[in-house]
């Protein structure tokens, strides 16, 4: 078999569809017969000069996705099965990829270059394979300028895969050292100067302790700054991407170097290709996100003590930076707006823009204003629409009294401009310039409107009136219509100024949604954003017409269901669609049904809405699947308890969404729509408790679900328990040992970064609301003392918790809670056990004086139900 690899790696690429197929089954079977073997013949494959460079590259590929996957419980599983791997095996296979990074086919040195990374990231972090990097930096001496960017690629490819802490710092050092090297302008070949410029950007992460060090850091900075100066475009552009990297890595640092790299940016800016000019608007961008986020979390009072402070590095390049991205604006291409995709310097500069008004706030706005006030009116479509994107990207950040006075103005003229300018792109930055007014300068917060009696017919007639324009400027229309609906929310519950025009907006968004061009700029999309939106924010006065809206939207969805013999294509689209007149359909079901008079008059539909969901089931879509999810949510909220009637049919596609690992967001929303079902039918779920967890227990064993479901699945447990009561006692011994370890794995955090600590707390209160609803449902039963096996673990979880002091505020509520359901539903027999623990008084004490009122008030109940079951 492995004298015929070869061959059968060149037909596994045939353009006959049999050849191909036969080709791919011989390997299945190769790999699935001899392990070892098959992966000794790939990187025979890859390392051997005299075979074609086809067979090679698909070789390595497939070494490549026999070591790694996207998913993560794959991804595990494939680095298990290599390390089990005979060890003499392994290092022949280690051997062959390091011999290929010195092939002189460039193919099969890049595809080494990237099996070698995903090994060690394997190896690496088990200690394993600890001569790696000392190999390869050998490599780095030797002469040929082709073994020389393979290694520097690689090491590029190993800082990917691996994180910072898995080398040692010596090795770091060497690494940096032969990376910085390579990127030198001494360095004469181009290929290994931009492998060594790109091997540096992944290898940033890795260089903490060299930028502490102000002599490595001026020579890293220097390199890096020449190499922006390179003949080799590709060169300029990695160096720019490493800058963006250094900006958000060690903002910190950056002080002595602003000035310099102003300059090589604001030449860049000006006079580079495209890619090159783009990174370097990206790199004020990402200075931007740097001063926003700090300034957020200090709210702009820095002590002497601040961990971070602010450098205003922003502020004080405005004078310079101003102009220097208003003349991107003037560098539009000619098709931007039929482009979802598209990204060019006049987008990159608009987009910079905006971050700087929320950087420096109402500084921005002089700065600007002259800019807009020449071009506004010019002949030049160009100097118009950059006008208009200059004033649509700064109403976010300055006060709005800064804006008013200007808004004001600006509105009328704007208006015009959307029905009348002869040029597209301004109709399309016009209509998102008003989106941006009303969003950000429009609602009850504002003490003075820019939306009265006077001008809002005309601005509804205006907007309207674009639907019917070409897609892309409909759109925009639909978005400033969204955010126009948004600002009335709060209006009050009787009337809002819309309602005399609601009928003619509902009826001008429905056009838009039929038009023959509404796939187009996501013109349907934002029609029925919009729809929503509007009829979300609408008032007692106008539920008589959301009422007709039902019909009208339940008998298109019926005909997308109806549709036969679609093309892939079509299906596509049809189950867009169907996504979307489901999600409407949520929307308006959750509306009708929050208030009592228009509830009863709508409930007549929904026997032909649960009919209608039920089929879009059946479909095969995970987008269509997740809205009609959302939608029976809502509708088991407006019927309560009469939703009994639909079980026995949904049951079936209750545990279809239950099942739905790969669409991990379909099962999430199906554990949420249980919980909904819990609610509203109490002890009637009973017939299908034992096949939901049944379900959920196996959910939970999985290692195929996303992590994110499982907080989600332990509430859910809590849900069950309140809804059957003591009927729970035949699931404890399955749902409690569960709780238990994943409560012990959720107990400590120690040494993980911020989205783990974020993960972590929503598992523990996943977890406590589980413990809740378990203890609430058997309150007052015969059964408590069921509990009482389980009560030392519960407080003992608490104890780890509050001694770890890495809660949460909502963690802190559901856990004092959890505290006072202990005491409250086992009383006296836990007394003793509270009295003993390490942590309740303290804890209880710390609620108590909560500067959070929900958090004290639950404190106090806590405070009575423990004085009843102890006598402290």
């Amino acid at each position: 078999m492995a004298m015929e690899v070869t061959q059968i790696l060149l037909n596994a690429q045939a353009v006959d569809g049999n050849v191909r197929k036969h080709a791919e089954e011989n390997l299945r079977q190769f790999q699935e017969q001899n392990l070892p073997s098959f992966l000794l013949s790939l990187a025979g494959e890859l390392a051997n000069d005299d075979k074609p460079v086809e067979s090679r590259k698909l070789a390595g590929l497939i070494l490549k996705n026999a070591l790694d996957a996207k998913e993560q419980h794959r991804k595990f599983e494939l680095g298990q099965r290599w390390l089990s791997l005979d060890p003499s095996v392994k290092a022949q296979i280690k051997a062959c990829l390091l011999k290929t990074l010195s092939s002189p086919a460039h193919d099969a040195r890049s595809t080494a270059s990237q099996v070698v990374a995903k090994l060690a990231g394997i190896e690496l972090p088990l200690k394993q394979w600890p001569e790696l990097i000392e190999a390869l930096l050998s490599n780095n001496n030797q002469l040929p300028a082709h073994t020389r960017q393979a290694t520097l690629e690689t090491l590029g490819y190993i800082c990917e895969e691996v994180s910072p802490d898995v080398v040692e710092q010596d090795q770091v050092n060497k690494m940096l050292t032969a990376v910085v090297q390579g990127m030198n302008s001494s360095e004469t070949n181009n290929d290994v100067r931009l492998a060594a410029t790109r091997a540096l950007h992944n290898a940033l992460g890795f260089a903490q302790a060299n930028f502490s060090n102000d002599m490595e850091r001026d020579y890293i900075v220097r390199v890096v700054c020449e190499a922006t100066l390179s003949p080799e475009v590709k060169i300029r552009q990695a160096a720019f991407e490493c800058l963006v990297s250094i900006s958000s890595t060690y903002y910190e640092k950056l002080a002595p170097y602003i000035q310099d790299i102003f300059s090589i940016t604001a030449k860049a800016v000006k006079e580079d290709e495209e890619p090159v000019a783009l990174q370097a608007i990206e790199f004020w961008s990402s200075i931007c996100d740097e001063e926003i986020d700090i300034l957020e979390e200090y709210g702009g009072d820095f002590t002497g003590d601040s961990v971070i402070p602010c450098y205003y590095f922003i502020k004080q390049a405005l004078p310079a930076l101003i102009p220097l991205l208003l003349e991107t604006l003037l560098k539009q291409e000619e098709d931007q707006d039929q482009d979802e995709v598209a990204w060019n310097v006049a987008m990159a500069g608009g987009t910079c823009l905006g971050l700087v008004a929320r950087t420096v706030g109402d500084d921005v706005v002089p700065l600007v204003m002259p800019f807009i006030e020449e071009n506004i009116t010019k002949p030049d479509w160009r100097q118009r629409e950059a006008a208009t994107y200059a004033f649509g990207s700064i109403l976010e950040g300055p006060s709005p009294d800064k804006l008013m006075p200007l808004v004001n103005v600006a509105l009328n003229f704007m208006l015009n401009a959307l029905m009348k300018d002869p040029n597209n792109h301004v109709k399309d930055t016009t209509g998102w310039t008003l989106g941006r007014i009303f969003e950000f300068l429009h609602g009850s917060t504002l003490e003075t409107p820019i939306i009265t009696q006077a001008n809002c017919q005309q601005i509804i007639t205006v907007l309207l009136q674009s639907m019917k324009d070409v897609p892309n400027v409909a759109e925009k229309a639909c978005g400033a219509l969204y955010f126009l609906a948004q600002g009335f929310e709060d209006a009050g519950p009787s009337s809002s100024p819309l309602a005399p025009f609601f009928q003619d907006i509902i009826q001008a968004l429905l056009d838009a949604t039929h038009r023959e061009d509404a796939g187009e700029s996501r013109l349907r999309t934002a029609a029925y954003e919009a729809l929503n939106e509007v009829v979300r924010c609408s008032t007692d006065d106008t539920a008589p017409m959301v009422m007709q809206l039902v019909p009208l939207i339940m008998m298109e969805l019926h005909q997308t269901l109806e549709a036969q013999k679609l093309s892939s294509d079509e299906r596509e689209k049809q189950n867009e669609l169907q996504g979307l007149l489901c999600g409407c359909l949520q929307v308006i079901i959750q509306k009708l049904g929050s208030s009592e008079p228009t509830k009863y008059v709508f409930l007549q539909y929904a026997d032909q809405m649960m009919g209608l969901f039920l089929r879009v089931f059946a479909c095969k879509s995970a987008t269509a699947h997740e809205e009609a999810m959302l939608a029976i949510g809502a509708l088991v909220y407006s019927t309560g308890a009469d939703f009994a009637k639909y079980m026995t049919e949904f049951y079936k596609y209750l545990e279809m969404g239950l099942q739905n690992f790969e669409d991990y967001q379909v099962c999430a929303i199906t554990v949420g729509v249980v919980g909904d079902i819990c609610r509203a039918l109490e002890d009637k779920i009973l017939p299908f408790c034992d096949g939901i967890m049944t379900q959920l227990l196996k959910d939970l064993s999985s290692n195929q679900l996303h992590r994110s479901v499982k907080p989600p699945i332990f509430s859910c447990f809590g849900d069950l328990a309140l809804a059957i009561g003591e009927n729970f006692e035949k699931y404890l011994m399955y749902a409690m040992p569960m709780l238990q370890s994943a409560a012990e794995l959720s107990a400590h955090t120690s040494g993980v970064d911020d989205d783990m600590i974020e993960y972590t707390n929503t598992l523990r209160n996943g977890i406590m609301e589980a413990y809740s609803g378990i203890l609430q449902g058997f309150k007052g039963s015969a059964k408590t003392h069921l509990l009482m096996p389980y009560a030392p673990h519960v407080l003992q979880f608490l104890d780890s918790l509050y001694i770890e002091k890495d809660m949460d505020d909502f963690v802190i509520k559901t856990a004092i809670g959890l505290l006072g359901d202990l005491a409250d539903t086992l009383g006296s027999a836990v007394g003793s056990l509270i009295q003993q623990s390490v942590s309740a008084r303290d804890f209880l004490n710390e609620c108590l004086t909560s500067d959070d009122p929900s958090i004290k008030e639950a404190a106090e109940w806590v405070k009575i139900a423990i004085s009843r079951a102890t006598n402290f």
